[in-house]
């Protein structure tokens, strides 16, 4: 039987959501769904909706891709830019927002559109190096001899071709004082075919110390695939972290989550931050309260080692350093 190449299973992602209803035996006009806009459109790969539940609207990997009308609600704290990604902009697609280190973003695509998502208006036709030339981010790394670990986040990373990686983690090696490459994707929880030996290649002898942040946000997410690209990952000597996103009626409980950090742990995987909810135009129903949140870590921290738990953060623009919590 012939594998499917992870871009052919890309290529097959779902673009409608009332498909996806109806493959689940679901009716539309009860969620209250609404067709997702151009700029956002609705996009998930086979590979995760295999793990969505039929018959039940209220599943938590449904919940975070699913377009409901409740997107289309204006509350005037809920911005475009919640993290002020635009003011920390050096160059294009260059944020340096902390000391010591900064985010390339590499690309605007991505394998899934969670609804949640803090850059779902980001301008990324405006702010994308890799349409004309990494060269300018280049210059302005080599010049500021405080950087000393990079993130490659987007979009998500994964999406380029190992080829056009490898010749990034090249430009990037080269210059002597990065010491971390640090990437942040959800490709290894969404679609774990992404991760093939030619992209492990490129962590061989790496001069760099790879750190990889996942972005898992319920224990429902992984599955045995998940489970064997993670350990491929660990295998290559890749250092596993994990953040996920407090979400309503996703993961919004004790529970859930000391399920998904026990899992995670398992699989070889560190928690490593539980955000707030940034707010972002078009995800206000997804919020949690913060008093909700400490009670929940409260919880957490009565059933879970210290070393499962993980810091309850919110970013805030402007700040130099993420906000804790608790």
């Amino acid at each position: 039987m012939r594998i499917s190449s992870w871009q052919e299973e890309l290529r097959g992602s779902l673009q409608d959501s009332e498909q996806l209803l109806e493959k689940l035996g679901l009716q539309t006009n009860k969620l209250q769904t609404i067709k997702a806009s151009e700029a956002f459109p609705f996009k998930a790969p086979e590979s995760y909706l295999k793990r969505i539940s039929k018959y039940d609207p209220t599943d938590p990997l449904l919940r975070q891709i699913l377009p409901l009308q409740e997107e289309n609600n204006q509350h005037n704290d809920y911005v475009v830019d919640p993290v002020g990604d635009l003011e920390s902009e050096t160059v294009p697609g260059l944020l340096h927002k902390y000391h010591g280190r900064v985010l390339l973003v590499t690309t605007g695509a991505c394998a899934i559109h969670c609804r949640y998502c803090f850059r779902r208006h980001f301008p990324y036709a405006d702010s994308n190096p890799a349409k004309q030339s990494w060269q300018p981010a280049m210059e302005y790394i080599q010049n500021d001899h405080s950087i000393s670990e990079i993130i490659l986040s987007g979009g998500d990373p994964l999406m380029l071709a190992d080829e056009k990686l490898k010749k990034l983690l090249a430009e990037l090696t080269a210059i002597s004082h990065l010491k971390r490459l640090r990437i942040h994707s959800r490709m290894p929880a969404v679609l774990p075919s992404r991760i093939t030996e030619s992209f492990l290649d490129l962590f061989h002898n790496l001069r760099l110390n790879p750190v990889m942040v996942l972005h898992v946000n319920h224990v429902n997410e992984i599955d045995e695939h998940v489970e064997l690209s993670l350990q491929k990952l660990k295998t290559a000597g890749i250092t596993l972290l994990n953040q996920t996103v407090l979400l309503k009626g996703v993961n919004d409980s004790s529970q859930a989550l000391s399920d998904l950090n026990e899992k995670l742990f398992e699989s070889g995987v560190l928690p490593y931050y539980l955000h707030m909810l940034d707010k972002v135009q078009g995800a206000a129903h997804f919020a949690v309260e913060e008093e909700r949140a400490r009670n929940i870590m409260n919880k957490l921290r009565e059933t879970l080692p210290g070393y499962l738990v993980p810091r309850l953060i919110r970013e805030q623009a402007g700040l130099a350093y993420k906000l804790p919590i608790l």
